[in-house]
């Protein structure tokens, strides 16, 4: 087994949630962070890898970062990726497919790129194993490159599916929130473990599930595997421990509360089903309701990624729920509301002026986040 050397790790996150997964990496231990947009790369050993794959609510996924060189022509790429040292973590059995993009760089063929990419592993592994041929019927180490303006950075993925895929929900509706977006919005309106939140068009559960974890410290990732857990240069026991450490900071005795509504009883089961398989069912109360009767109380905060236009409502319909929205919610210190969505003059219907605003991504679109908290 390999000894617990210090790595590069790298983790990919949506854009504007840079600060909040900054945060998330120093907790685990991560250390020299480097932030860029969309990214943060850190040191850490394999503890940490283990960690971070199951506390970092934000991070889309757990990638080590083998290096980075130049490359404008075919001969470089192929010679910089043989520099690199992928037997430290390649074993002569597992697979090693290869995947990635090229923006803005001289090299832009995906798939000769591909190509390239895997003729310098195997003639590096050739070379480390003193055998010519690979079965690759082992555990995965899927690789990645990224070529930007002609750099050319190297990854491995420790994490397999995503990391927003916490495994509790099996079903969504038909606008679902991505869990690392949600988790990052709980993070910025601060819900701890007494916080009561409340989310009145609670569509899949996502908003409350993430809160729930967030206020009882729940790793996001305990209920699901990853792909390095199957490699055997990471020892079990680092998993182990890093799981058991998981299971003992759970706050058992928080007061958290959360409270569900939609008017859409299909909405109303999926949140149950997925908070039950979150493992936090008996934290949500979930009710069939329509947005009219929603009345927020005092020491509460209110979260809604409310329906709009191109996706589920016509535009107009959603700004007629925007008016309605606003009538039944009074923000204030005691009842703050974190209100996400990509309608540029939300504002002027649900007739606040947020406090602050925010710019984030739902995948691919941009939205606004509102938040009302004075």
């Amino acid at each position: 087994m390999m000894k617990m050397n210090k790595i590069r790790l790298c983790c990919p996150c949506l854009f504007g949630l840079e600060s909040v997964l900054s945060y998330e990496i120093k907790k685990i231990g991560g250390e020299n962070l480097k932030v860029t947009d969309g990214k943060i790369s850190f040191d850490g050993d394999f503890y940490t890898l283990a960690k971070a794959n199951l506390w970092l609510s934000t991070a889309e996924r757990v990638l080590i970062e083998l290096g980075s060189f130049e490359a404008k022509s075919f001969e470089e790429l192929f010679q910089g990726v043989k520099s690199l040292p992928f037997e430290r973590f390649i074993g002569k059995n597992d697979a090693f497919p290869v995947k990635g993009y090229s923006l803005n760089s001289a090299l832009h063929s995906i798939p000769d790129c591909q190509s390239i990419i895997k003729k310098a592993i195997v003639e590096r592994l050739k070379s480390a194993y003193g055998i010519s041929w690979f079965d690759e019927d082992g555990p995965v180490h899927q690789v990645r490159f990224a070529i930007h303006k002609d750099i050319v950075t190297i990854f491995l993925d420790t994490s397999g599916a995503g990391l927003h895929k916490r495994g509790y929900r099996r079903n969504s509706n038909d606008a679902p929130i991505k869990e690392t977006l949600a988790a990052g919005i709980v993070d910025l309106a601060r819900v701890r473990s007494n916080s009561t939140v409340l989310d009145p068009m609670c569509g899949s559960g996502t908003f409350l599930i993430e809160a729930a974890y967030k206020a009882l410290n729940i790793a996001p990732g305990l209920r699901r595997k990853f792909s390095s857990q199957n490699w055997i240069q990471i020892d079990d026991k680092i998993w182990n421990d890093a799981r058991a450490e998981a299971l003992d900071l759970i706050d058992r005795q928080g007061e958290f509360k959360a409270f569900g509504f939609d008017i859409d009883d299909i909405a109303v089961d999926l949140t149950q089903s997925n908070a039950r398989k979150a493992g936090v069912g008996s934290k949500l109360v979930i009710k069939q309701a329509d947005i009219s009767r929603f009345k927020q109380p005092d020491n509460s905060i209110t979260f809604c990624n409310p329906p709009y236009g191109e996706r589920m409502l016509e535009i107009k319909d959603a700004e007629r729920l925007y008016k309605r929205l606003g009538e039944r919610l009074d923000p204030s210190r005691e009842r703050s509301c974190y209100i996400i969505t990509p309608h540029e003059e939300f504002e002027k219907f649900f007739g606040k002026r947020a406090d602050k605003r925010r710019k984030l991504y739902n995948g691919m679109i941009k939205c606004q986040l509102y938040m009302y908290f004075k």
